[in-house]
């Protein structure tokens, strides 16, 4: 009988198989969550093909930045108010069967002194784990969720993303890029404003700044303030001294090849004004370019209305009545700086840019976005 051979003693071992890594199931649903200083908004999506399609939405009015400007805290109120809108996201993805999520918080609660305790106030009340992020993230997703509406024709872009707490502003220079791969430069910028060297040709951030006035917290700086039309003035001349240290504010850019694209809802209403509509159309406005004329005659329309008509008009809504004019002063500003025929108006923003970036690492979106 032939001794037996101890395995690992002059014998082969025995092959490892590789672990099996489950392949991403292009069905399943994606949600992003955006907590601003305003507004709490969601949304829910499949990945199709290159892009993503909408399943599910929702967005709410909570002002969870009330009060924050004098008091350093979120208050009980505001908190109140947004868990109560989170536990409707929280049915919503229930509903859905979710399971890949990113939930983040922005300015706000970057800010307030009580924002631990409010995120595990959310989670204990909600189940739904809140993720605060940083500035230059903010700025980055919002950048790559503008990327269809950028031109070819564009050597220097500027998207701004006007925000309840904040203003984000990034400068990008394509000119080292073909013409039909700019959009998707700025699609890699997902990776990071200086990703390692690639054999790709890539946009380049010559600057960003996040401003920590949006809409909400501009407003309160000047709410002593009584006279409509100097408010307004006074709220666009100190959104712009707060830009001194963005190093393109000094620099002269020809109009030709320059681009501006604004994301948020102060963008979309004036671009909705525009264009007259009393119900939003998502689809007449996304995408949407205004000349710095057009947007300034929007503006002195406001201004004429006065308070009282600015409330009652219909092209504005009454959730956005009161923030339409300091959102108008930041504008303004961007348009005394750099003035353009090219903004492109995007109603998209950091919920989409959330979703590419998860459906992108999960390799359930196809390469041919552009």
């Amino acid at each position: 009988m032939a001794p037996r051979r101890r395995e690992g003693v002059g014998a082969f071992p025995r092959p490892v198989e590789p672990p099996i890594t489950p392949k991403p199931d292009p069905a399943q649903l994606y949600a992003a969550l955006d907590l601003g200083t305003n507004s709490c908004r969601m949304l829910i999506a499949q990945p199709k093909g290159s892009q993503f399609h909408v399943v599910d939405s929702f967005s709410k009015s909570v002002q969870l930045g009330q009060g924050l400007e004098a008091s350093g805290r979120l208050s009980r109120a505001s908190m109140s108010r947004t868990v109560q809108a989170m536990q409707v996201c929280r049915r919503k993805i229930e509903q859905h069967n979710v399971k890949r999520m990113r939930l983040v918080a922005t300015e706000a609660c970057r800010r307030a002194r009580n924002a631990r305790d409010f995120v595990r106030y959310v989670e204990r009340e909600t189940g739904l784990q809140l993720e605060i992020i940083e500035p230059e993230e903010e700025a980055r997703l919002a950048v790559v969720a503008c990327a269809p509406l950028v031109s070819t024709r564009t050597e220097q872009l500027l998207v701004v993303d006007i925000g309840g707490g904040s203003t984000e502003l990034v400068w990008i220079d394509l000119s080292a890029v073909p013409r039909h791969e700019r959009p998707r430069a700025i699609m890699r910028l997902h990776a990071g404003f200086h990703p390692p060297e690639s054999p790709f040709p890539a946009a380049k951030v010559v600057d960003w700044i996040s401003v920590p006035l949006g809409v909400a917290t501009l407003k309160d700086q000047f709410s002593d303030v009584e006279d409509d039309a100097a408010r307004f003035a006074l709220m666009s001349w100190y959104f712009e001294e707060k830009l001194a240290d963005f190093s393109p504010y000094n620099a002269t850019h020809p109009r030709e090849g320059f681009q501006i694209i604004g994301t948020s809802g102060t963008v979309t209403t004036v671009a909705a004004s525009h264009l007259g509509l009393r119900r939003y159309d998502r689809n007449k406005v996304d995408g949407l370019r205004m000349t710095s004329d057009q947007i300034d005659r929007v503006i002195r329309g406001y201004l004429s209305l006065g308070p009282e008509g600015r409330r009652t008009d219909p092209r504005i809504g009454r959730d956005r009545h009161t923030l339409i004019m300091s959102g108008a002063a930041i504008l303004q500003a961007l348009m005394r700086i750099w003035p353009t025929d090219r903004l492109s108006v995007a109603d998209r923003g950091l919920r989409e840019g959330l979703l590419y970036a998860q459906m992108s690492a999960d390799g359930v979106l196809e390469d041919d976005r552009f």
